[in-house]
């Protein structure tokens, strides 16, 4: 047989990135040094503990300019439904707000996560993972984030560590390509990834049967709309075919729901690298425009847009990754070289994408809910209004999410009554981030509810939660409970959480738990707090009708 010549290949191999603008964060702990006839970049271990404490407090408060202008295209967009135009102007206002530096833009401050790449010139002195792990615990520290990292102190028992470390940083070497020497640079993406979207990662393992428009368009039509909504859409969406193994496929949809492999080839080759399908690609959002979720709560925005790699992968595996970036999109690019230490420039201005538009331009009717009144009355009103119906709430809210939900099941069991507090008002499910100065709250916005569907039917069956707020969309045995009790799921917008803090929540006190932190009963005063319905007392459930996959479906 002849012999097949060696060849090498990056499996990634990524273009020149030519449009990412950099700003100079310090010249200091930087140098070159010359040695054994070669330049080397000398870094001090500061510098790198500078760059991560400048990227987690940039990617908290600011974003991208393009994902800006994507939300702004929704504003703008004729054929946007009601309720995407509301969301996506929410979440400009959001930005606006957190830009200021004070409040992040979710109360979800996400695991801290590092990847970066460093060349062989490169000089640190070695233990670079301790030193961005400091600059991450600085920003904690230091900025009105929440702490969201449990430590294992027995296989069944955890405790919050605190500084919301340890962080996910992984270093690699850096390939030169062209095989010549090259200016040494050290290359980095931060990120802050939410519990929402990151428990919106899937793996599937499926067969060379998936490769097949017909089949892989099913497959996807049905896994896509399984997302939902609590990761907070529109999304920046991507999906990953193949792959040398498992991790390798979720690795790759990571980095590319960042965008951070948008510079791949757009073409295949027998030596096996891999490549984006800009086709497949465009096809794929438009089948997501179909879907009717939209932007959380009707329409067509489910995702911004998508990104379709294709990998290398086994013969006999052929795996099929999805990942998302949700509202919150937070990452940056940086680098460090002889010039100094550099980051991405994300957006400081966000408010220059704010229309001059009203409220009646953006929505529907809403509908005012006066949170003051009897429960009953409450019920009643929500009873004569349609599911999707967008809301205005003013009044008392109670405020508990997962340990909370737990300690109050417990208290069922052992034949307690269920509090008041669960009884008399709405219950919704949040935990805020740092309060800072002159503030009521920190920013709080609301988390999945899903986590706790568990507990409904029984809470509801005591007279308690008869009224929920979170985001995302819940089991049909939280519908079923809700036909059966008479009770209502509402819809919060997933992503605003600093605009929440500063223009709807007026005041915030402990109500039971005081010791769980951020997981305690709280009871919070809200004005004009939007929300929408979900599902109501005769068993209807808006997201029900977006969940049926087009069965005569196939890519071009």
């Amino acid at each position: 047989m002849p012999s097949t010549p060696f060849q090498h290949t990056e499996v990634l191999p990524l273009g020149k990135d030519t449009t990412t603008e950099y700003r100079l964060v310090t010249d200091e702990g930087v140098e070159t040094v010359e040695a054994a006839g070669r330049k080397f970049l000398k870094v001090d271990p500061a510098a790198l503990t500078t760059l991560a404490r400048t990227a987690i407090t940039d990617i908290q408060h600011l974003l991208r300019t393009s994902h800006l202008q994507q939300l702004r295209a929704i504003v703008d967009d004729p054929e946007a439904s009601g309720n995407d135009r509301f969301v996506a102007m929410d979440l400009l206002r959001n930005a606006a707000i957190s830009a200021g530096g004070v409040l992040p833009m979710c109360q979800d401050t996400g695991t801290a996560i590092v990847i970066g790449k460093r060349g062989e010139g490169v000089l640190t002195g070695g233990d670079d993972e301790r030193a961005l792990s400091r600059g991450i615990f600085d920003a904690y520290q230091q900025l009105n984030l929440r702490y969201s990292q449990m430590a294992p102190v027995s296989f069944w028992d955890e405790r919050n560590t605190g500084t919301n470390l340890p962080a996910q940083i992984e270093l690699y070497h850096k390939d030169n390509t062209a095989g010549q020497p090259e200016d040494p640079s050290y290359e980095f993406l931060f990120m802050a990834k939410g519990g929402g979207s990151a428990n919106k990662t899937f793996l599937y393992q499926e067969t060379k049967a998936v490769l097949n428009p017909k089949r892989l368009a099913r497959f996807l039509d049905e896994k896509l709309r399984s997302l939902g909504t609590a990761a907070c859409p529109p999304y920046h969406l991507a999906i990953v075919v193949g792959g040398m193994s498992a991790e390798f496929n979720l690795k790759v949809a990571k980095l590319a729901s960042a965008r951070y492999l948008d510079t791949l080839p757009q073409e295949g080759s027998d030596l096996g690298h891999a490549f984006r399908d800009p086709d497949l690609e465009q096809q794929v959002l438009e089948m997501t425009r179909q879907f009717g979720i939209g932007a959380q709560f009707g329409g067509k925005y489910f995702c911004h847009d998508v990104r379709v790699i294709r990998l290398p992968r086994h013969g006999a595996s052929c795996p099929v990754g999805i990942a998302v970036s949700c509202s919150a999109d937070r990452q940056a690019k940086a680098k460090i070289t002889a010039d100094g230490v550099f980051i991405e420039q994300l957006e400081r201005d966000p408010a220059r994408f704010l229309p001059d538009v009203t409220e009646e331009d953006l929505s529907d009717d809403v509908v005012a809910v006066d949170l003051n009144r009897p429960m009953a009355e409450i019920r009643a009103q929500l009873s004569q209004l349609p599911v999707k119906t967008r809301l205005s709430l003013t009044g008392p809210l109670v405020v508990a999410r997962d340990i909370a939900h737990a300690k109050i099941a417990e208290r069922l069991d052992a034949g307690e009554e269920m509090p008041d507090y669960l009884k008399d008002h709405p219950v919704y499910y949040a935990g805020p981030a740092k309060t800072p100065e002159g503030y009521a709250s920190g920013s709080f916005g609301p988390t999945t509810a899903g986590r706790m569907d568990s507990y409904v039917e029984q809470f509801q069956a005591a007279g308690g939660s008869l009224v929920m707020l979170a985001k995302g969309n819940r089991s049909k045995q939280v519908t079923a409970a809700c036909q059966a009790h008479g009770g209502f799921y509402l819809g919060s917008i997933g992503g605003p959480a600093a605009r929440l803090a500063q223009d709807c929540i007026k005041k915030v006190d402990v109500l039971e738990y005081a010791e769980l932190g951020m997981e305690a009963v709280w009871k919070i005063e809200v004005e004009d707090f939007p929300a929408f319905i979900v599902i109501d007392d005769k068993g209807n459930d808006f997201f029900a009708s977006t969940g049926d996959p087009v069965l005569q479906i196939s890519f071009r």
